[in-house]
């Protein structure tokens, strides 16, 4: 359950880290949030600007005049899209390319349950192939009505060439870019389920669980709402891929990345100017989903749907151990468990005497960490975030959370904070949180 946001940087999203559910035992299923590598908050946010269906201007490194032309047949495709046109969509498409435009068909027919608000193309190069032949490397951004208040980009690479005249341009080849994730459209039929406070959209998926997710995440929302007083959208979109490896597909990620990792958070951390996030995901692996209980699925779906809460207050400067630690403080805190039974590996560490130096680093939340040392990280981050709790009360770790984020980089960002919410600096609440552990789990 990570939010792509303290991750290393990964393109095109940004993953939350998960945690582990208690009735999970080995192989917790867990998840990370996942940042949108390299792309400023603020041109993410002025493209929710630009109209609903259409090509934006194109780089000035394109030829500008067949960029243009190119942009001119995307926005015809555009408005096709969102109109449900198969023709329109199908008329930018080579006449003579059988095979691609009945896959071109499948695709629109895929997207069909999709509640579209925008859908909008920009080509960013266009490189000659031949004559009358080019490639042009394209973004789209979309946005799903009622629940997304930015746009979400899929990067796409394009043929197409000039029909016999050498007039119009029609389309030749339609794939996703190198090494970019694959939307789930692309996957196959999409089944969408509203839920109240939910859209599911799943792929390859029996209706019924896509049902009971819907019916999870619209528990999930309001218990986020409750521990985050922050304004916020409350209204979520899950993905639900047809298996393990779809996932990774989804999130642009080598095969196996997400092997028992349950779910993760995809978008684009914030800015910390307050301004709104961007249209985040959470991708529930349904392999790994199936084999948690009722109690571990509502865990995984309330740590989740946190980070996308707290998407406007997460930056840079936010350690793992708080973004993760926070979320499953938000997962756990009305649930009726010890901490024990929630901090299992750390609590036979502690007792061992085997008592964690410091908080946990970024890289002890590898998803490629030994499972038991990946437990300790997510636990050591909750009990630090229970300990705030406890000791300062629920309002200052929201205070501690948000002055973290605001803090200009990662430098000083934590001990800074803890210094004006908690009076205490970060060296001096160590001493404390190891104190704790043993007072907990000892």
């Amino acid at each position: 359950m990570a939010e792509p946001g303290h991750a290393p940087n990964a393109a095109p999203s940004v993953p939350s880290a998960g945690r582990a559910a208690p009735d999970a035992r080995r192989d917790r299923p867990r998840g990370r949030i996942r940042r949108a590598a390299g792309v400023p908050l603020v041109a993410l946010l002025l493209a929710g600007l630009m109209a609903a269906g259409g090509c934006a201007a194109p780089d000035r490194s394109a030829d500008s005049a067949t960029a243009g032309e190119i942009g001119a047949v995307l926005d015809r495709r555009a408005a096709a899209v969102l109109d449900h046109d198969t023709a329109g969509y199908l008329a930018v498409v080579d006449p003579d390319a059988t095979a691609l435009r009945a896959a071109q068909r499948t695709s629109l027919a895929d997207l069909a349950q999709v509640p579209l608000r925008s859908w909008t193309y920009t080509v960013k190069s266009v490189t000659a192939r031949g004559a009358g032949r080019v490639t042009a490397d394209v973004e789209l951004d979309y946005r799903v009505a009622g629940f997304d208040t930015a746009p979400a980009t899929a990067r796409r690479t394009l043929e197409l060439a000039r029909d016999g005249s050498g007039g119009s341009w029609y389309l030749t080849a339609d794939r996703p870019a190198k090494d970019a994730a694959v939307p789930l459209w692309d996957q196959g039929p999409v089944t969408a389920v509203h839920g109240t406070h939910s859209l599911v959209l799943g792929v390859g998926r029996p209706a019924k669980e896509l049902r009971e997710i819907a019916e999870t995440a619209d528990l999930a929302v309001p218990a986020v709402s409750a521990a985050w007083p922050d304004s916020w959208a409350a209204r979520v979109v899950y993905l639900v891929p047809a298996s393990t490896a779809a996932m990774a597909e989804l999130l642009g990620s080598p095969d196996g990345s997400y092997r028992g990792i349950a779910a993760v958070t995809t978008g684009a951390v914030s800015s910390g100017n307050g301004r709104p996030g961007l249209a985040d995901r959470v991708v529930v692996n349904p392999e790994a989903y199936a084999g948690l209980g009722t109690f571990g699925r509502r865990v995984v779906l309330t740590h989740e749907t946190t980070h996308v809460a707290t998407r406007t207050s997460t930056t840079a400067a936010t350690p793992l151990w708080l973004s993760e630690g926070f979320a499953d403080w938000a997962a756990y805190r009305q649930e009726d468990r010890t901490a024990g039974e929630i901090a299992p590996e750390l609590a036979t560490a502690v007792r061992a005497r085997d008592l964690p130096a410091a908080l946990p680093a970024d890289d002890d939340f590898a998803f490629d960490r030994d499972a038991d040392a990946l437990a300790r990280a997510y636990e050591g981050g909750w009990l630090a975030c229970v300990l705030v709790a406890e000791e300062w009360g629920e309002d200052a770790l929201t205070d501690l959370y948000r002055a973290v984020g605001a803090h200009d980089g990662r430098e000083g960002a934590v001990d800074t904070a803890m210094e004006k919410v908690l009076g205490i600096g970060e060296r001096e609440f160590t001493t404390r949180w190891r104190d704790y552990l043993t007072e907990r789990l000892g």
